[in-house]
């Protein structure tokens, strides 16, 4: 019998989020709790559907008329309501024409189109992700055959932003450096620069001789302060004229994560340029999926095209953003109630759904194996998970593992 193709690959690790998510699966435990993974949740502890989604997606499937295929680069009136709410309707980079926007799978596809675009054209440069990052940011770059490296990020002694190391960091980088940037609630930590401090990084990229390249990943626009306030960095550069890439994802803010809705904006220095540069994103999506879905975005865009739909879509939105920051006190009130030694009202600071609560990876498995509380090892927590029924268990468990 011969020997199959297939007999020498080896078995992958399971990835550090969806492989606790199986673990948890499995788990028999009533009281099980799953803070690793990074969806928003609602009190009860689903996935929800918004009203204004659902009454959108309903309405599309009545007007829809055909399955043909999308244009490669997506449904204009998406790209449209993308460059809307990155850059607001007065923005001079979008009558400039100094903005390309495509439709990708997602925040994730919109990063690795980028990412193959960036490989395609400046093939000797490596990246630089913050330390920490999105796991899957290491994997994703290194697999479009990037060296990835790190640049200094989160101080665990203040449990806020190591900013003076970051700055010298960036400031000694090789020449097309590619820095990845996190808009807004940063993933794992959920500590984001200030405004006076993203001034001191747009002009870093701004005056640098080395020419580097800004890769800003915007996965959570209006999970911090709201859709506008949260643009602040992203406006910014567009101020600026600065070229950078922007990926954005509608899976948290609109509650669409299966649709895979998403995308890659470049900004450019001309319209000339933005021609160019669209030619050659869709030379990377016809060889990587050829064109992008039709259903989530429909929604989307519908909902960003019309006024009173998107003042509603705005509400929702701002419920679930609340709904997060009442978990984060609730949980620092728990834990103190607990016995939990320290100050932890750090975490009433910090934004999104992440937060790192400083707990070592022994104790972090002592929850998972005795309690049955699953979190990433390196400590971090999806707030979203945590509601009202589940915070006080949680609380009780972490001050138990910690005595």
């Amino acid at each position: 019998m011969n020997t199959s193709l297939f007999s020498e690959i080896e078995l992958a690790p399971a990835d550090p989020i969806l492989g606790l998510t199986e673990a948890y699966n499995k788990d028999p435990n009533p009281a099980k709790v799953n803070l690793g993974v990074g969806v928003y949740q609602d009190e009860t502890g689903k996935v929800p559907l918004l009203d204004v989604v659902r009454e959108c997606a309903l309405k599309w499937v009545q007007m829809e008329t055909t399955k043909g295929y999308l244009p490669i680069d997506g449904i204009p009136a998406y790209t449209k309501g993308i460059q809307s709410l990155l850059f607001g309707d007065d923005s001079e980079v979008i009558s400039e024409g100094r903005a390309v926007t495509i439709q990708a799978l997602g925040g994730t596809g919109g990063l690795k189109v980028g990412a193959d675009f960036i490989r395609k054209f400046f093939h000797q440069s490596e990246v630089w992700i913050s330390d920490p990052s999105w796991e899957n940011h290491r994997a994703l770059f290194e697999s479009a055959g990037f060296k990835v490296n790190s640049y200094p990020y989160y101080d665990a002694s203040s449990h806020g932003l190591n900013f003076s190391h970051m700055i010298k960091a960036l400031n000694s980088l090789p020449n097309d450096s590619v820095v990845v940037l996190h808009a807004c609630c940063h993933n794992p930590t959920g500590v984001d620069p200030t405004e006076e401090q993203w001034e001191v990084i747009a002009d870093l990229f701004a005056h640098s001789s080395r020419k580097l390249i800004p890769f800003i990943d915007f996965a959570y626009q209006g999970f911090s302060q709201g859709t506008e306030q949260d643009a602040y960095s992203v406006r910014l550069f567009a101020k600026k004229g600065i070229p950078c890439l922007i990926a954005n994802s509608f899976s948290k803010s609109f509650s669409l994560y299966r649709e895979r809705v998403g995308g890659l904006t470049i900004l450019t220095s001309s319209a000339e340029e933005s021609r160019n540069v669209l030619s050659q994103l869709k030379r990377v999506v016809r060889t990587n999926y050829s064109n992008p879905s039709s259903h989530g975005a429909q929604v989307v865009a519908m909902i960003l095209g019309d006024p009173a739909l998107r003042a509603r879509w705005e509400t929702e939105l701002a419920g679930m953003r609340e709904r997060i920051r009442k978990m984060r006190k609730l949980f620092v009130q728990g834990l103190k109630e607990a016995g939990v030694k320290g100050d932890f009202g750090f975490i009433t600071n910090q934004n999104g759904m992440f937060s790192f609560t400083g707990l070592s990876s022994d104790q972090v498995d002592k929850l998972r194996d005795e309690y049955s509380i699953y979190m990433v090892r390196s400590s971090r927590i999806c707030v979203a998970a945590m509601n009202e029924k589940n915070v006080g268990y949680i609380c009780n468990a972490i001050a138990a593992t910690m005595k």
